[in-house]
């Protein structure tokens, strides 16, 4: 796994009951109908399973039908030319089949085996003509049916000559049947007012030529989800998505290939900083850039340093977010660092950790990680699963643990795939906050107490990786880029480059001694068995007494031999 405004008012749709006073009839408002969409996959869905449960042996007990309907735009740009312009639409259906019961069915996890059910997801018309909806819809259900009755005898077959589960919790749990609609995502996009705006800001990296390449990239999507089962759900939300991406590298001396990244997230084009502050940011980059090719390597080393905010976000996003998804906790080639430590303490008493998926902002910037209903149809909401130190609860789905019955709104995935527990929003909250000169100050003196020469600063990040399954170490890597020595006698920090934070997840937890009092958003894309979802990370910057940096793998070609065409040349 690895990454990289006020709600809408929302217009909502529910069946009523049939009042018992007639007469109020002419008063009471109608029952909203169901969108046109959701209208179609309702009765293909009643059809099929009725169908299905009268001929089919065995019969499925559960049937869902989930659409991904994305409209989107992708712009790129590199030293002032455009080098990509196009629009596109989509969708993509996803029907999931469950055979057997609640406490056992064909999604049971196969001891070694992921739980994919195959057949992945069925392109559909763009129009919403039922005829040919229903008709694609038919096939596919008859396929995904047939190979769910087959994974059942698998399944069977499994459990009678292997050793019982630890973990011989349901299946599937029993949610409320949930009636929703939101406002659909519906931007439209300026492509050529938007292709002039990237050239521009492209061409401002020709002024420096040790910038090796570079890119400027804005993806647009609208995404609207319908989904329908046989419980009585039926939601229909949409979601406007807009990334701006700014990506630039150099190559030191010695070989190692160096880059920056920026992103900025928003729900409308408006939410973007402005072209003097991006104008600013990518000379920031490029000047980065050119100290880092300067710096020296970074020798491994152990000992006090202070993470950023994003850094920190992306800290616990990597160690503690992917270890307390709840599928981990049940599947026995998994890790399952914290499986049996529901109620003890995992962090130190002074932090929380928070998932709410329903904040939409934090102070001016906008989230990635927010959702109005999940993968399954549950309804968002927000989780404490560290508590004052102490572990609450998992990331759920509809797939039950030991210990946790039922789904808090966690069930994500990419179309085509199977949903499991990913996160959210992840919020790092801290009731031992400090000033962040006091931060520095106390890195120092934890030097000193070490007798270290320096700490270490770690002021931005690209991102980080875990591994969490049993046949792997318990491990984790975080890739930072901006990195100094903080000197324990006052001498003038110093940047480094090719250094890169790893650890084991228990030991890293326990070296925290206190945050910033400012929290720092990480936004990203984080990658999973289900494909790739969009993330927040909300957190203040720590000081921990103990971390580890190994030096980046590094690459063998020096700098160009030929020079980079001038500014003056290339007419800037």
């Amino acid at each position: 796994m690895d990454v990289a405004q006020a709600p809408p008012c929302a217009a909502r749709w529910e069946l009523q009951a049939f009042p018992v006073v007639l007469l109020l009839l002419s008063v009471l408002p109608a029952p909203a109908a169901e969108p046109a969409l959701v209208r179609v996959l309702r009765e293909e869905l009643d059809r099929s399973f009725r169908i299905l449960k009268e001929k089919a042996d065995p019969p499925p007990y559960f049937l869902s039908y989930s659409v991904h309907d994305q409209h989107s735009y992708s712009i790129s740009a590199t030293l002032g030319t455009l080098i990509n312009a196009s629009e596109g639409r989509s969708r993509l259906a996803d029907v999931s089949v469950r055979v057997g019961d609640y406490k056992l069915d064909n999604y049971h996890r196969l001891r070694g085996q992921f739980m994919g059910q195959g057949a992945g997801a069925l392109t559909l018309s763009l129009d919403d003509d039922p005829d040919s909806l229903q008709a694609s819809l038919w096939g596919h259900t008859d396929r995904k049916y047939r190979q769910a009755a087959e994974r059942l005898i698998r399944i069977k077959t499994n459990r009678a000559v292997k050793v019982e589960e630890e973990d011989t919790s349901d299946d599937f749990s029993r949610e409320d049947a949930i009636t929703g609609s939101a406002p659909q995502a519906d931007l439209k996009l300026d492509l050529p007012a938007w292709s002039e705006r990237l050239k521009k800001l492209s061409a401002i990296f020709r002024q420096y030529p040790h910038v090796l390449t570079s890119k400027v990239v804005l993806h647009v999507e609208n995404r609207n989800e319908s989904l329908v089962n046989t419980e009585g759900t039926g939601v229909q939300h949409g979601r406007n998505y807009l990334r701006l991406m700014i990506m630039a590298d150099a190559r030191a001396e010695d070989g190692m290939n160096l880059d920056r990244f920026e992103s900025f997230e928003a729900a409308n084009p408006s939410g973007f900083p402005s072209d003097r502050e991006l104008q600013t940011r990518l000379e920031e980059m490029a000047r980065d850039l050119d100290q880092m090719r300067r710096a020296p390597l970074a020798e491994p080393y152990v000992g006090p340093a202070i993470l950023s905010g994003r850094a920190t976000g992306v800290f616990f996003h990597e160690i503690l977010g992917h270890r307390i998804e709840g599928h981990r906790q049940k599947d026995e080639a998994e890790g399952q660092t914290f499986a049996k430590k529901l109620g003890e303490p995992i962090l130190p008493p002074f932090l929380s950790v928070v998932f709410d998926p329903t904040l939409r902002r934090h102070g001016d910037l906008e989230l990635n990680g927010w959702y109005d209903y999940d993968d399954e149809g549950v309804k968002a909401r927000r989780i404490t699963a560290v508590e004052n130190g102490t572990l609450k609860t998992f990331l759920m789905t509809r797939s039950p643990i030991a210990g946790v019955a039922k789904s808090n709104g966690h069930a994500r995935r990419q179309a085509g795939l199977e949903v499991v527990a990913r996160q959210s929003n992840l919020l790092v909250e801290s009731s031992r906050q400090v000033p962040e000169a006091e931060l520095r100050r106390l890195l120092i003196a934890e030097a000193q107490l070490q007798n270290k020469p320096y700490g270490l600063y770690f002021r931005d990040i690209r991102g980080g990786f875990t591994t969490t399954g049993r046949g792997g170490p318990q491990a984790f890597k975080v890739l930072p880029v901006v990195v100094y020595k903080v000197y324990a006698d006052g001498r003038p920090d110093e940047m480094i480059r090719g250094a890169d934070i790893v650890g084991t997840p228990l030991a890293a937890f326990a070296k925290i001694l206190a945050t910033s009092n400012r929290a720092e958003v990480f936004n990203g894309m984080c990658g999973a068995e289900s494909g790739s979802v969009p993330v927040s990370a909300v957190a203040p910057a720590i000081l921990v007494s103990e971390i580890e940096i190994e030096k980046q793998r590094k690459a063998q070609d020096r700098p160009p031999l030929l020079p980079a065409p001038t500014a003056s040349a290339a007419g800037i």
